[in-house]
C-alpha cells in the first residue's frame, strides 16, 4: 500500500514538472515576441533595419574605433594594402579581419571611400527614442523632429491615431453591448421555456459556429447598401452582433442552463414573469459568463480589421484603429517603427477591459463542464 502511495505521488510530481515545462515553453513563445515588439517602439527605424532588438542585451560587435580615406590610383582589379593587409576591393567592402583580430572595412565606393577600424567589444544598443510614440499620437498639423544616425534633424507629421481610437471605442462598445443582451434572452429561453422546435433551433445556432463568417459578408453588405446604411456605425454593429451571436449563445447558454432550478421555480410560484426572472436572477447570476464573453467579443472587434474595412469603409471620418495602423505602415513597409508603437498604444484599452473582468474570465468558461 505504500510503495503504491508512493509510486502515485511520484506519477503526479511527474506530470505537475511536465505541465510547468509546457506552461513555461506557451508563455515564452507569447511573452518574447511581446517585449521584443515593445523594445522595437522605442528603436529608430535605422536601428529596426539593421539590427535584432536583442541588441539591447550585452553582445559582442564589432564597434567602429578609426576612420580615414581610402587610398586612391588603384587599378580596378589589383590587390589592395592597408595597414600591413591584402585583400580585394570587394572584400574590403564585406570586412576583412587583420592578424591583430581588428576588421578593415571599405564603406562607400571605390574613388570616394573611407576606410573604418573595427574592434570586438562587449556592447548594448541603448539608443532609445519616443519619437516614434510622439509621432503616432500627435495631430498631423505638428512636426516631430528626428535626429538620424547621419547626425541631419528631420521633422516628420504626426500621425494622429486618436479619431482612430474613438471610432474603434464606438464600434467596439456597442457591438460587444448589443450581441450580450440578445444572447442572454435567446440562452434563457433555450434553457428555460418551452417552444415547439426548440431543440431544433439550438442545433441550428450551434452548426453557425462553424459557418466561416467570409460567406456572409458578401450577401450582408449588398442588403446594407440596398437599405443604404453601408459605411455607417449601424452597418458594422449589425455585422458584428451577426457574427458574434452564435457564440455568445453556446456559452450563456451553458451557463444559464446549470443554474439552480429550485430557484427560478420559486420565482415562477411567486408570479415572477419570464421577463422578471430573466431581469432579476438570471441576469445577476450569470455575471461570469457575461464578463467572459464580453471578453471575447470586446477584443475581438477591437482588433478587427476585415468586417470594419468591408462595412465601415476607409474614410478618414470612420476609419477604425486597425486600419489607421496599415496606413501609418506606409505603401512599401518603410515605417514600421511606427506599427510598433500604434500597435502597443492600441492594446492599452483591450489590457484594461481583460484585467477588470479576468476574475470572472475562468468561472465563466469552465460553466456548465462539470456536472452534479
Amino acid at each position: 500500500m505504500t510503495n503504491k502511495k508512493a509510486s502515485l505521488e511520484g506519477q503526479k510530481k511527474r506530470n505537475t514538472f511536465i505541465l510547468n515545462i509546457i506552461l513555461l515553453i506557451i508563455c515564452t513563445a507569447w511573452v518574447v515576441p511581446t517585449i521584443g515588439l515593445l523594445v522595437s517602439s522605442f528603436r529608430t527605424r535605422d536601428a529596426i533595419n539593421t539590427s535584432g532588438w536583442w541588441n539591447i542585451l550585452p553582445h559582442q560587435a564589432w564597434v567602429k574605433t578609426r576612420t580615414f580615406d581610402a587610398p586612391t590610383g588603384t587599378a580596378a582589379d589589383a590587390p589592395i594594402t592597408i595597414e600591413g593587409t591584402t585583400a580585394t576591393f570587394e572584400q574590403f567592402r564585406d570586412g576583412v579581419v587583420a592578424p591583430d583580430g581588428k576588421r578593415i572595412k571599405w564603406e562607400g565606393n571605390r574613388r570616394l571611400g573611407t576606410i573604418q577600424i573595427e574592434e570586438q567589444r562587449w556592447t548594448m544598443d541603448t539608443n532609445f527614442t519616443t519619437a516614434n510614440y510622439e509621432r503616432v499620437l500627435a495631430s498631423t498639423d505638428a512636426r516631430i523632429k528626428e535626429t538620424l544616425p547621419s547626425g541631419e534633424v528631420v521633422e516628420n507629421p504626426g500621425e494622429d491615431i486618436g479619431p482612430a481610437f474613438i471610432n474603434t471605442l464606438t464600434v467596439a462598445v456597442p457591438a460587444t453591448i448589443i450581441p450580450i443582451l440578445i444572447a442572454a434572452f435567446a440562452a434563457y429561453a433555450f434553457s428555460w421555456m418551452n417552444f415547439p422546435g426548440r431543440k431544433l433551433l439550438f442545433a441550428g445556432v450551434v452548426a453557425l459556429l462553424v459557418v466561416p463568417l467570409q460567406t456572409a459578408m458578401i450577401p450582408m453588405l449588398r442588403d446594407f447598401v440596398g437599405l443604404q446604411i453601408n459605411g455607417t456605425f449601424l452597418a458594422v454593429w449589425l455585422a458584428h452582433t451577426t457574427f458574434g451571436l452564435p457564440l455568445a449563445t453556446y456559452l450563456l447558454y451553458n451557463y444559464i442552463s446549470q443554474l439552480p432550478r429550485e430557484t427560478l421555480e420559486a420565482a415562477f410560484i411567486d408570479g415572477a414573469s419570464h421577463f422578471t426572472t430573466f431581469m432579476r436572477l438570471i441576469l445577476p447570476l450569470s455575471v461570469p459568463a457575461l464578463a467572459s464573453f464580453a471578453i471575447f467579443q470586446f477584443i475581438w472587434v477591437w482588433n478587427d480589421y476585415l468586417v470594419g474595412l468591408i462595412f465601415l469603409g476607409g474614410a478618414p471620418s470612420v476609419r477604425i484603429i486597425t486600419q489607421r495602423l496599415v496606413d501609418m505602415v506606409g505603401t512599401r513597409g518603410q515605417d514600421w517603427q511606427l506599427l510598433t508603437a500604434g500597435a502597443f498604444i492600441s492594446m492599452l484599452l483591450p489590457m484594461v477591459v481583460f484585467l477588470s473582468l479576468q476574475r470572472f474570465f475562468v468561472r465563466g468558461l469552465l460553466a456548465g463542464s462539470v456536472k452534479g
